[in-house]
């Protein structure tokens, strides 16, 4: 269950697993308790998050089911809006280029990601190699089938990016129930 104060909030987790690191991908709406000057108020989009993923060994039979393990973030992209602003406006949007253990490191605004979200995110995730080295985190973590595997599939990741937040703009701008006065709201899978 995603972690939120509000109730009746469904959220949607997208996940694309390659060799030794997934992406992640969900709908999000955030009210940040200590928020930075002039990033007050709710915020709602879709989140990404590059993970690392860890195959267990079968529980069972060789046709039991395996259990997988969506492990530790590396990099965060939030294409986020302001819910009072316009809709487009990815007036929020902003990545996260490192991560310390579960937590993020601070927000970077990038210029060309607010104007043309969707194709910096398809650069992005085309370039492993390059986010891995912006991030501090060594080549050794992935394998060849990662950089590959991403770099081909990073048009349905940006796809299915696009149709959430569609849907995250077709819902109105209404808070999840029970959000409307909380100082700290967080409804999402990641």
């Amino acid at each position: 269950m995603p972690d939120t104060c509000a109730k009746d909030v469904v959220t949607v987790l997208y996940l694309f697993g390659f060799d030794r690191i997934g992406v992640a991908v969900s709908d999000i709406y955030f009210v940040d308790p200590n928020p930075l000057e002039g990033q007050e108020g709710a915020e709602r989009g879709v989140r990404l998050e590059l993970r690392r993923l860890e195959s267990g060994d079968l529980k069972g039979s060789i046709y039991s089911s395996r259990p997988i393990t969506i492990d530790r973030p590396i990099w965060r992209v939030d294409l986020l809006e302001s819910v009072t602003g316009t809709p487009g406006s990815f007036d929020r949007t902003h990545h996260h280029p490192g991560v310390k253990g579960w937590e993020p490191g601070r927000r970077v605004f990038d210029e060309r990601l607010s104007e043309e979200p969707l194709k910096w995110l398809g650069e992005r995730l085309a370039d492993l190699e390059g986010v891995l080295d912006e991030s501090g985190v060594g080549r050794d973590e992935v394998g060849p089938d990662d950089v590959t595997g991403l770099r081909d599939r990073a048009p349905e990741i940006v796809e299915t990016v696009a149709r959430l937040l569609d849907t995250v703009r077709s819902t109105g701008p209404g808070a999840p129930a029970g959000a409307e006065s909380a100082t700290s709201v967080r409804a999402s899978w990641l």
